[in-house]
C-alpha cells in the first residue's frame, strides 16, 4: 500500500500527516471523481484521503451527495480496526501519550489514524489546537495520519463526521484509529458510543473540583491510565491508583466480564504503554471471542441511524417557513406567561405540520 505523503497543507484537505508548506502558492485542486476518491483512498493516497475527510465533513449538499456514494463505496473495506477513544482533563498528556503510543504501534507494523476532536474557534471556525503541531513525529510518519475535526459546536455534528472519517480511515488501510476527545465533559459519550475500546487519562494531583467530570467519564472507562507517572510523582501515584479502583468496585463497567484497572503510565518516559496496549488487545480478544464486538458496533450503527434521523428532523423542523413565522411570537408568548413551555411546544409542532391544527 502506498504511503505517499502530500507537499503541502492544502493538499491534503486541512489535515493529515504531512507538513505545511509554508510560504508556497497552492494552485486551485481540480474537483476528483467518485472512482479517484474510491481509489486513492483505497491506495493509501494521504492526500486523497485528507481530501476525502474534508469532502466527508461538509455541510453542503452538494458534497454530501457525493460523500455518502463515497462510504458506500468503501463500506466493503471498513469495520477491522482497533478503534480506541481516548480522553482526559486539559494537560493531562493526550497528546504526548498519543504521539509515543503510536509510535510504538507504527514500528511494531501498524498503520495508525488519529482523528481529533478540536475545539473550534468562534472568531475563524476553524480548529483552535491544531494537532499536527502537537504530534509532529506522528505527523512525519508515513505510517501515520493525524487529522483535527472541528467540534463546531455541535456534539451530533462530531458524532457523524468522525463516525464517516473513521471509516474512511478503515478503508484506507488503517488498522489502529484512535479518537481523541477535547477532555471538557461536552463529547465523551459521543465518542464512547463509537469506539470499542474507551481509555480515560487522569492525573495523579487533580484536584476535587474535577471530581464531577471524574465521576462521568470513569462510568464510561474501560481502562484509567493515570498519566505523568514520573519517579518523583510516586506517591501521588500510588495514592490515585488505589483512590480511583475502589471507585471503579462501586460502578458497573461496559461489559459484564471486562473489569477496568487502572496502570501508572508516562506518556513522555515512554513507560508502561505496553501494558496499555496488551489491555487493548486483550479487550478486543474478549469481545470477538463473546461475539460482543459484532453485536455493540451493530447496535452504535442502528443507534447513529436513528441520532441522524432526529438531527435532520430537527433541522427541518427550525427550517420549515411556517415555523420560521410563527416561532418568534410563540417563544415571546412563553416567556411572557401567556403559554406554557409544553402549549409552545405543541404549537411548533402543529406550524410545522406534525400535530393537527
Amino acid at each position: 500500500m502506498s504511503t505517499q505523503k502530500p507537499t503541502s497543507w492544502e493538499a491534503q484537505g486541512q489535515g493529515g500527516g504531512g507538513n505545511a508548506g509554508a510560504g508556497r502558492p497552492v494552485p486551485k485542486r481540480r474537483k476528483l471523481t467518485l472512482e479517484q476518491y474510491v481509489n486513492g483512498v483505497r491506495a493509501g493516497d494521504h492526500a486523497i484521503l485528507g481530501r476525502a475527510i474534508t469532502l466527508v465533513e461538509s455541510n453542503a449538499r452538494r458534497d454530501q451527495e457525493l460523500a455518502q456514494q463515497l462510504l458506500v463505496a468503501l463500506l466493503p473495506f471498513t469495520g477491522q480496526a482497533y478503534r480506541v477513544g481516548i480522553t482526559g482533563v486539559p494537560g493531562v498528556g493526550k497528546s504526548t501519550l498519543i504521539e509515543a503510543l503510536g509510535s510504538n504501534l507504527t514500528a511494531q507494523g501498524h498503520k495508525l489514524a488519529v482523528l481529533a476532536i478540536d475545539p473550534t474557534s468562534g472568531v475563524t471556525g476553524g480548529s483552535i489546537l491544531g494537532d499536527k503541531t502537537r504530534m509532529t513525529r506522528l505527523a512525519r510518519d508515513p505510517n501515520a495520519f493525524v487529522r483535527p475535526s472541528p467540534a463546531s459546536g455541535s456534539l451530533g455534528g462530531v458524532a457523524r463526521k468522525t463516525r464517516e472519517s473513521m471509516l474512511v480511515c478503515e478503508a484506507a488501510g488503517f488498522d489502529v484509529i484512535f479518537v481523541e476527545t477535547v477532555g471538557v465533559g461536552q463529547s465523551e459519550t459521543s465518542v464512547a458510543e463509537m469506539v470499542d475500546f474507551f481509555l480515560v487519562l487522569m492525573l495523579a494531583n487533580a484536584g476535587d473540583e474535577l471530581q464531577g467530570i471524574k465521576r462521568g467519564i470513569m462510568e464510561l472507562a474501560d481502562l484509567i491510565a493515570i498519566n505523568k507517572a514520573e519517579s518523583e510523582n510516586a506517591v501521588l501515584v500510588r495514592n490515585a491508583r488505589r483512590e480511583y479502583m475502589a471507585a471503579l468496585r462501586l460502578m458497573r463497567g461496559t461489559h459484564p466480564q471486562w473489569k477496568p484497572s487502572v496502570l501508572a503510565v508516562s506518556g513522555l518516559h515512554n513507560r508502561g504503554l505496553d501494558e496499555l496496549w496488551g489491555k487493548v488487545v486483550e479487550h478486543r480478544q474478549l469481545l470477538e471471542q463473546s461475539g460482543q464486538l459484532a453485536r455493540r458496533r451493530s447496535e452504535q450503527t442502528r443507534r447513529w441511524m436513528w441520532s441522524m434521523v432526529e438531527q435532520r428532523l430537527l433541522r427541518a423542523l427550525r427550517e420549515h417557513p411556517d415555523v420560521l413565522q410563527r416561532a418568534p411570537d410563540i417563544e415571546r408568548s412563553v416567556l411572557e406567561g401567556q403559554l406554557t413551555a409544553t402549549l409552545g411546544a405543541e404549537a411548533i409542532l402543529k406550524a410545522f405540520g406534525m400535530l393537527p391544527q
